[in-house]
């Protein structure tokens, strides 16, 4: 308890742990943040560290710091300790420095897939071919009134999921992805579509209005991964659920700047506790090897609590 309390016992490790509690940064993005020199950042940070309430992820050369349950007395005054955090005043600009950062996360997934939509098929196959897991994902899907996809891209997915609901809702922040799904579906005939613009940490979408949500190979775009699962319980109905595929973690590191991933896919420890925090139970899970070149993939499911 007395490690705790002295390890939080200063305004710079305060202010770290305000940020943290957005998110995963590495120690380059949290000097940009708190506008300071990487020596000092880094010494507050092993402070942190060696009393158990941060650790570190690594992907590849890059490490991202994290807050961290494993002390059992931070575990407990933690959601108080955010909560606070999340109230104080900003006098540093914090803050405003890391939605900045977070907003060219953004922009950059964003020009991204602008440039590379009509030819985003080709380029998937090409560049990062993956296991054959698609009508396990469907298969997945239970028969609901309305199914949102989150990430829609060309919209490949779409017809499969309209035959698991009357009515399926694909948002993509993408307007140029958008359109390459509109023309697929006016194409094949497919109706009951409804195509929204839109991020998926802020949905285009009323609380409780789906019951069932399918996140296909988008989460590690995600400048916030977290926060999806936030917005995702909030807008299904009580007893829905999410279908997510994903790339299992792997160590690739030239996808960061030829596909924009942020991420290098993600384990399921990491998955499932983004998941339970944000009010989801996990009901299944596999990993599906590739052959040869092809990237092994993640699979699951869960529901929202009541």
């Amino acid at each position: 308890m007395l490690a705790t309390f002295k390890s939080l016992a200063d305004p710079t490790r305060l202010r770290l742990m305000a940020i943290l509690a957005r998110g995963e940064f590495t120690v380059q993005e949290l000097t940009t943040i708190l506008d300071m020199g990487q020596s000092r950042i880094s010494r507050h940070l092993k402070i942190l560290s060696d009393a158990g309430l941060l650790s570190v992820k690594r992907e590849g050369t890059w490490a991202y710091y994290q807050l961290d349950a494993t002390n059992d007395f931070f575990k407990d005054i933690r959601p108080y300790v955010e909560a606070r955090l999340n109230r104080e005043d900003d006098p540093c600009g914090d803050r405003n420095r890391l939605f900045s950062l977070l907003e060219k996360r953004r922009s950059r997934s964003l020009d991204f897939f602008d440039r590379h939509a009509r030819q985003w098929d080709e380029l998937v196959q090409d560049l990062l071919p993956t296991a054959s897991y698609r009508e396990k994902l469907l298969a997945s899907v239970p028969t609901v009134p309305t199914i949102l996809e989150v990430g829609v891209g060309t919209g490949n997915l779409l017809q499969g999921l309209r035959r698991q609901a009357k009515l399926v809702i694909g948002v993509d922040h993408s307007a140029v992805m958008l359109e390459q799904a509109r023309e697929r579906m006016q194409c094949n005939q497919v109706t009951g579509i409804d195509l929204r613009l839109g991020e998926m940490r802020h949905l285009p979408v009323s609380e409780g209005e789906v019951q069932w949500s399918v996140l296909n190979m988008v989460l590690h775009h995600a400048p916030q991964p977290q926060q999806v699962f936030f917005e995702l319980a909030r807008v299904l109905s009580l007893g829905g659920g999410v279908t997510l595929a994903d790339l299992h973690r792997h160590d690739e590191e030239w996808v960061r700047e030829r596909m924009a991933d942020q991420w290098l896919g993600f384990k399921r420890q990491e998955l499932e506790g983004w998941l339970k925090t944000a009010g989801f139970r996990p009901i299944s899970f596999q990993v599906i090897g590739g052959k040869a070149a092809e990237h092994d993939v993640i699979l699951l499911s869960a529901l929202k609590n009541d």
